[in-house]
């Protein structure tokens, strides 16, 4: 079910990241990875090589792999080019086709949540066997339901019922209902939990859910215990992380004092000379709705534990990775502070020995996922104790 692997594709960290989570996350071949890896140094090179390798694996039959390409040769789209709604759209509708029966085998029932301005989309389980607890998970600033797939399975096949869904910001919530992001990710949440009539639920968020997911359970006490799958005390911070402390407190500062407006400039410079920060900022002014890239920071900085971490009063364990290249795993020690009242905090830190020591443990699915479950499995201990 789960595939073990860290490659080296691609000389840029992030496209290389992403060329990994193409095998991982979507089935993707490695070998054929790497004969187009190196043609990729763009947005564009990027879709290029991603169709390409879709459109053989459709003339060879591996409907498989085909959808996993066709669905990341959308990523590096911008957002006002047409064919991304139309790849995405198809890379979807292949997805559940392909996996139908495989759906209906397992009980996997596909729900609409009624939600604000439209729907969340819910992929829901029932644990095989009896039932150990309920799990709700999402991902993050850039994720896909379907990439959880797997994940789900796996979590059913070991007792528990899963409610996997996007909320605003994701997936198609963005793309076919243009749902924004919401730093106050209590609202999908509660929404699922009042449809579903949950309790006592486990919320695992990965990425950017690191923080949704905290953020949710300071202000919904029928979640139990959380699960950040990646770091994330502050967006800001993390933005910012690599720079100079100077500079950070100087952009901290006129970003507090309303003086921002002079770092849109500077932005459009950095677009000018980089693709990927280009793609970037224009995405995230588009799935945070804001007008311009100090408007899109400005977004982001709401998307923080600071001041709200110390509602988190559940069990609460955090996996990261030490190579991660977009969040320092050092950031826990921020994180550590601002969640002072957690009932138990955990950190488990893993390294590229086990090919867990990418971003949400990239190259070992598997043992995140296992360790997730030990975990609940100890508290479940702890607290019958």
């Amino acid at each position: 079910m789960f595939r073990k692997g860290t490659y080296q594709f691609n000389s840029d960290p992030n496209f290389n990241f992403q060329l990994n989570r193409v095998v991982m996350w979507g089935n993707g071949d490695p070998d054929e990875i790497r004969k187009v890896s190196q043609r990729i140094s763009d947005s564009a090179g990027w879709v290029k090589a991603l169709t390409d390798l879709a459109e053989a694996a459709e003339k060879a039959g591996n409907t498989e792999r085909q959808i996993g390409y066709l669905r990341m040769s959308e990523f590096f789209m911008y957002d006002s080019d047409p064919a991304k709604l139309e790849t995405y759209q198809r890379a979807k509708e292949l997805f559940y086709a392909y996996y139908a029966s495989a759906m209906e085998e397992r009980g996997l029932l596909r729900t609409q949540v009624p939600y604000p301005g439209g729907s969340l989309p819910v992929l829901s389980a029932k644990a095989r066997g009896s039932c150990r607890g309920h799990i709700l998970l999402h991902g993050g600033n850039d994720s896909y339901i379907e990439e959880f797939f797997d994940a789900l399975c796996y979590l059913q096949d070991r007792g528990y019922d899963v409610f996997l869904f996007e909320g605003p910001g994701q997936g198609g919530c963005l793309r076919e209902q243009n749902l924004k992001f919401d730093p106050a990710w209590e609202k999908p949440v509660k929404a699922i939990l009042d449809y579903f009539d949950l309790e006592d639920v486990t919320i695992i968020g990965a990425s950017l859910g690191g923080y949704l997911a905290p953020r949710a359970a300071a202000f919904e006490k029928r979640i139990t215990k959380v699960i950040g799958w990646s770091v994330f005390p502050d967006f800001f911070d993390i933005l910012l992380a690599d720079d100079p402390k100077l500079l950070r407190v100087v952009m901290d500062g006129m970003y507090k004092r309303g003086h921002a407006g002079v770092f849109n400039k500077l932005y459009q410079k950095m677009m000018e000379k980089s693709e990927l920060v280009k793609w970037n900022l224009l995405h995230g002014m588009y799935a945070y709705d804001a007008p311009d890239p100090v408007g899109y920071v400005q977004k982001i900085r709401q998307f923080t534990l600071k001041g709200i971490g110390d509602k988190v009063t559940q069990d609460m364990l955090i996996l990261a990775g030490r190579s991660d290249h977009m969040i320092p795993p050092s950031l826990f020690h921020e994180e550590f502070d601002l969640l002072p009242n957690t009932r138990s905090l955990a950190l488990q830190l893993y390294t590229d020995r086990d090919d867990a020591g990418s971003h949400c443990n990239m190259g070992n699915m598997k043992l995140g996922l296992d360790t997730m479950i030990r975990w609940m499995d100890q508290i479940e201990e702890k607290n019958k104790g």
